[in-house]
């Protein structure tokens, strides 16, 4: 049974899933990789992909890491199955490399609990999140859940200037790199990115239906999700609140996005892997659950057969 084979860690679920996504990405980017063959474009892609793979292999680590999920390979299915439901997504360099810098800020930011270094920590998850607003304007909005971790783990007023260094450190890279490499400043018109509420590219069926379901799972899970984070000890409920506050932020990110194809959900889906694992991740409803499992690996098969 699927929850059987994936409720378990091991190096066969994390090699089955990787190559799960391979060969989605590959099939997205078909045309562009080998039809139109460009070397370069080719290395490009090769890197992009590399990024979601280490996405991947990320979110597994903060989970195991911090003890967000069981010793099971859910977390990391899901983001896969999400990310793999959207071609749109798999084409988009920016929001797949931004994904990955808010990952690694988000690693930062839960591993605070442990108490050690925890202002570099800070400084680390504002850089990381800086760099990620340079390939995707408004994943800077994740400054909100660094915010939180302060307020949580290091509450004194000092602490909460350590973000704008950590920012003005980034500006001053960029405007560095931009004067060197191109001779002209990095300006603010370069950076933001306007926002689109035109939500009609949500009526076509290969983006309403996975939309539907993944809201549907959702919804599902966060009810689960609240309750054990009322039955969390006080050490793990800032960790399952910060979880919690990027989902939220992820949403809002999704709101104000340029772009209304798919490929903004993609800060959605790691929050949410994590929500959803620690439902898979109990005992309870095991026929529903498999029947759950069967149909989400199911849709990224599916989806393009309505394009």
């Amino acid at each position: 049974m699927l929850t059987s084979f994936f409720g378990k860690s091991k190096p066969v679920n994390g090699v089955a899933i990787t190559v799960f996504l391979i060969v989605f990405f590959i099939i997205a980017n078909f045309k562009e990789w080998f039809t139109d063959f460009n070397l370069l474009y080719f290395l490009e892609k090769l890197a992009v992909l590399l990024s979601l793979i280490v996405s991947v292999f990320t979110l597994n680590f903060i989970a195991k890491k911090n003890e967000l999920t069981r010793r099971s390979a859910y977390k990391i299915l899901f983001f896969v199955i999400f990310s793999a439901s959207f071609f749109t997504l798999l084409r988009n360099h920016q929001v797949i490399l931004a994904n990955l810098c808010v990952l690694f800020a988000f690693r930062r930011i839960i591993s605070l609990k442990s108490k050690k270094v925890m202002q570099k920590k800070v400084f680390d998850a504002t850089f990381w999140i800086c760099i990620a607003s340079l390939f995707y304007f408004w994943s800077i909005l994740f400054l909100v859940v660094v915010y939180a971790g302060i307020l949580y783990y290091l509450p004194k007023p000092k602490n909460w200037l350590i973000p704008p260094i950590g920012a003005l450190a980034v500006m001053s890279l960029t405007l560095s790199f931009h004067i060197i490499a191109y001779n002209h400043f990095y300006t603010f018109s370069q950076w933001f990115e306007k926002s689109n509420f035109d939500y009609s590219n949500y009526q076509n069926l290969e983006i309403l239906i996975p939309v539907s379901i993944i809201l549907a799972i959702a919804l599902w899970t966060l009810v689960r999700y609240f309750g054990v984070v009322n039955k969390a000890s006080v050490s793990m409920k800032p960790s399952l609140n910060l979880v919690l506050l990027s989902l939220i932020t992820a949403v809002v990110v999704a709101i104000f996005a340029p772009t209304k194809d798919g490929s903004e959900l993609i800060f959605f889906f790691v929050p949410l892997s994590i929500v959803a694992s620690i439902y898979f991740d109990q005992k309870q409803d095991k026929v529903f659950r498999e029947v759950l499992l069967v149909l989400l690996i199911l849709m990224p098969l599916c989806i393009p057969l309505l394009s």
